[in-house]
């Protein structure tokens, strides 16, 4: 039988799914814990949906609460792999590659004196970053908080990395009269 909770050693009841099971505790799963415990038993059968390992392994009780101090994080939805586990490593983190790779080509060209065209592929690929993270069910290390986050981090400076470097001086293609009069009056 697959282990459900992915925890090694650990008999989960199904029929702790059931609201009533788990909302009262029972005295006789307490009893049959309590011989358990006495007997030495490896197998311990956890009836709530939530238990974690003591120091010895052995599952226990916890609450739902969230701990005072959390020891570990969980991975952003879409966190996972963005190919499958026996593609090679490059492959599997193909999003982040792809956003990196036109980034370096940006900044590529922006130190070869293409300012305007390398500062404007970066920030393409900042927006190809949002969209991977919004169509994409698993973008790998693209994931770094939920999605909702990722995806308006990308996409924000993306389109500000953009709107910039279409009004970059000298022969701005973008020309907003209310950022200029505010520039030169801070300026001057």
């Amino acid at each position: 039988m697959s282990d459900p909770v992915g925890t090694k050693g650990v008999t989960v009841d199904e029929s702790a799914a059931e609201p009533d099971a788990a909302a009262e505790p029972d005295v006789a799963d307490a009893d049959a814990d309590a011989d358990a415990d006495a007997d030495g038993d490896a197998d311990m059968t956890v009836r709530d949906a939530v238990s974690a390992p003591d120091a010895d392994g052995r599952p226990r009780r916890t609450t739902r609460r969230f701990p005072l101090f959390t020891r570990d994080t969980a991975r952003p939805e879409g966190g996972g792999r963005a190919a499958p586990g026996d593609a090679p490593a490059p492959a599997r983190q193909w999003p982040i590659l792809t956003v990196l790779a036109a980034v370096g080509l940006g900044l590529l060209l922006t130190a070869l004196d293409v300012f305007r065209a390398g500062t404007i592929l970066i920030g393409a690929a900042l927006i190809a970053g949002a969209v991977m993270r919004w169509i994409l069910p698993s973008v790998g290390m693209l994931a770094v908080r939920s999605r909702f986050t990722d995806m308006v981090t990308y996409g924000v400076l993306g389109v500000v990395i953009v709107l910039l470097a279409l009004m970059a001086q000298p022969n701005p293609v973008l020309v907003i009269p209310f950022l200029d009069d505010t520039l030169h009056f801070t300026v001057r």
